[in-house]
């Protein structure tokens, strides 16, 4: 790395990791592999716009590979992967004491980790089987326009859900009662838990989603209302598949880019944040 204008650059994308993860296993630089291009005599936003097409590039590669991966991928091998996955979760002691939670609802198109179980594990009153003792709150997705903006709202049972025009279910903004569904951003209480999807996932924490950029600007807005609220902030557990965990640096970082604190996967929870080590 030079001493170039793109340290400017470099220095916001590390104090960025730096708030979010300080624990000393995880060093921004590496974390954030960027490689800047230019010169000293090169102007900062050249040197910006060259970066972020690079990343950019870097990006659609590995979306392209990954959605490839995806297509051949075992039904029997995802079944499995599928159910091993939910029951992790399920069964985890981080879950059983969550009292809110946002989480996606998967889609068979997408190819996203089947969350069907955990949902209808959520909506039941109580589950004596997995020590359910009071009923959670969840929260989950409606994308409201193309320029990533997406809301969490609350729903009380599978009838609150229906198909958009790209036949993914979401709520709408009245339940089946017609009774307005409740904004996370709006709640009084916080949640405990993010469950999210996405495209490729490390052990660093990195995320790569789809390239809306929905999740990132929401879970940046609720960090903010967090730190308002001085509430603890939730967990961000990211589901993925084995063929969806890439090694290395192989997943280039923003600093708008919000990482997770950990991946669960079929064979196991991978905590990576202090806050996972601490509570998983």
């Amino acid at each position: 790395m030079r001493a170039d204008g793109g340290g400017v650059l470099l220095k916001k994308v590390a104090s960025f990791w730096m708030i979010r993860h300080p624990h000393p296993s995880f060093p921004p630089s590496s974390a954030v592999p960027l490689r800047f291009v230019g010169g000293p005599s090169g102007p900062p936003a050249a040197v910006a716009m060259a970066e972020a097409a690079v990343v950019l590039q870097k990006k659609r590669a590995l979306r392209s590979q990954i959605r490839r991966e995806l297509k051949v991928f075992s039904p029997a091998q995802r079944e499995q992967e599928d159910v091993a996955i939910q029951n992790l979760v399920l069964n985890s002691p981080w879950f059983k004491s969550s009292k809110g939670l946002c989480a996606y609802i998967s889609c068979e198109a997408l190819r996203e980790v089947d969350t069907s179980k955990i949902v209808a594990e959520v909506l039941k009153n109580s589950d004596a089987e997995h020590g359910l003792q009071v009923k959670k709150k969840l929260y989950v997705p409606r994308v409201e326009d193309k320029n990533s903006h997406m809301r969490m709202l609350r729903i009380s049972k599978i009838e609150d859900l229906v198909a958009n025009s790209m036949d993914i279910l979401e709520p709408s903004p009245v339940d089946a009662d017609q009774n307005e569904c409740e904004d996370v951003m709006l709640a009084t209480q916080p949640i405990d838990l993010f469950l999210l999807p996405g495209l490729a996932f490390d052990r660093h924490g990195r995320r790569l989603g789809r390239g809306g950029g929905y999740y990132d600007v929401f879970l940046q807005k609720y960090e903010e209302l967090a730190n308002q609220q001085k509430w603890k902030q939730p967990l961000r557990v990211a589901l993925a598949y084995s063929v969806q965990i890439v090694d290395g640096d192989l997943i280039p970082m923003t600093v708008t880019d919000v990482p997770v604190d950990a991946v669960v996967s079929a064979d196991g929870v991978i905590p990576i944040s202090p806050a996972a080590l601490e509570r998983m």
